[in-house]
């Protein structure tokens, strides 16, 4: 990170944008351009920083995935416009948290179980949701392991 004074290092902190973020975006290897994906997600942060989200069963996304398991990532929120009379003192206050991992796919029904309960718990689900094994056997569900990230915040 190029400006260390907007570096947010500490864990607790970082987790609060993982928990105050809405989107979740992966930046996916194509032969011509990065192909950029906004998701539903959720997180859970043991020994490494892991990143859930389900999908459909096929899909550009899927084919890239296939093809190639890297990703970067990226969250951002509280943004704030910030306005001066001198046009080159505009900017933008906000925190964001980004990086690169690996994506594999849960096939154990337990395990993606496990991971559409913490999706679904991050946006509000009040309760344990049950989910019908056609269900759970027809979705794919994603876990991004961060390899490396960085925070920062401005303001």
């Amino acid at each position: 990170m190029r400006r260390k004074d907007r570096a947010i290092t500490v864990r607790e902190d970082i987790e609060e944008i993982i928990d105050m973020a809405e989107v979740f975006r992966i930046a996916l290897n194509t032969e011509g351009a990065p192909y950029i994906v906004p998701l539903n997600f959720a997180s859970e942060w043991d020994d490494s920083l892991k990143f859930y989200f389900h999908s459909a069963r096929e899909g550009r996304k899927l084919d890239l995935i296939e093809a190639d398991g890297q990703a970067g990532f990226q969250i951002d929120l509280d943004h704030i416009l910030t306005t001066d009379e001198n046009p080159c003192e505009w900017g933008m206050k906000y925190r964001s948290l980004m990086g690169s991992g690996e994506i594999t796919e849960l096939l154990d029904a337990d395990e993606k179980t496990r991971a559409l309960k913490l999706i679904m718990k991050k946006y509000g689900f009040k309760g344990a949701p049950v989910f019908a094994p056609a269900m759970v056997k027809g979705v794919r569900v994603f876990c991004l392991e961060a390899g490396e990230f960085s925070a920062k915040g401005q303001g």
